[in-house]
């Protein structure tokens, strides 16, 4: 049937679902994978160890640590980025960006000559008896370090997306900025933080190379599920495939139930 005159209809075309499917087949299929090799038998009881149960907790601490650490750095930065007028600003978001798609473990080295004991910031930490090097605040700063443009790259394109419309009202009206970025700017880009902030705690918990780099691996200090699953590949497979799916499960229902809850906004 012809569509009745004067209305337009929009699709995509059908060959685009051919890609699309091979792309989530992609996703789906080394998921499928974990789930046929479980030894369902002897799950509960391989992911409930001593290390695991401390791995779990360890990294969930963290997470939840170094995300806070993101919102009160990666809010102000984006803001910067998407409002600010000052020079270089290209720069700035480049480097802002940087760990993006630098090799974590690359990361890590750089954070470990910045706050190791004879690093450029750690070495007058260590005479104040502060050791940051292979603890659990390392672990937080890897976590933070890695996942800290996620957050600013989300927020930065709802700031772009919402517009400086609202804001402009809202300062011919007499308000000044920090009223209108506390009662117009934030609650307007309020969603694009959130998801945001689950990006930056996904990354967080399945961070790796960072963390061993910086952090090292000890047993209810710095060993993150993500440590304890590489460890147990070595000694006990079925160990390894029961945690890399408990990461799996807790990462995708923080992020469901999170997109669950989503105020309602104009992204």
């Amino acid at each position: 049937m012809r569509p009745a005159a004067g209305l337009i209809q929009v699709g995509l075309p059908a060959w685009i679902y051919v890609p699309a499917a091979v792309g989530a087949l992609f996703v789906l299929t080394p998921l499928l994978a974990i789930l046929l090799r479980i030894d369902w038998p002897h799950f509960v009881p391989l992911i409930t160890s001593e290390s695991s149960r401390a791995a779990l907790l360890l990294s969930l601490k963290t997470s939840a640590a170094s995300t806070v650490v993101c919102v009160l750095l990666g809010v102000p930065m984006a803001l910067a980025l998407a409002r600010g007028q000052f020079p270089g600003r290209s720069v700035w978001r480049a480097l802002v960006l940087l760990p993006l798609v630098l090799p974590p473990v690359v990361g890590g080295i750089a954070l470990l000559y910045t706050f190791g004991r004879q690093g450029l910031l750690g070495q007058h930490l260590d005479v104040l008896g502060l050791r940051i090097a292979f603890s659990t605040t390392a672990v937080v700063l890897a976590q933070s370090f890695v996942s800290l443009p996620f957050l600013v790259v989300s927020l930065e394109g709802a700031l772009r997306s919402a517009g400086p419309e609202y804001e402009r009202i809202a300062a011919t009206l007499g308000a000044r900025p920090t009223t209108v970025l506390r009662t117009v700017t934030l609650p307007l880009v309020l969603p694009g933080l959130l998801s945001g902030a689950v990006l930056a705690f996904a990354r967080s918990l399945g961070e790796f190379g960072a963390t061993l780099t910086f952090a090292g691996s000890l047993q209810g200090v710095t060993r993150t599920l993500p440590l304890e699953i590489y460890l147990q590949r070595e000694t006990d497979p079925d160990a390894a495939v029961a945690l890399s799916l408990l990461l799996i499960v807790v990462a995708a229902a923080i992020v469901i139930a999170t997109a669950g809850r989503r105020p309602a906004g104009p992204l």
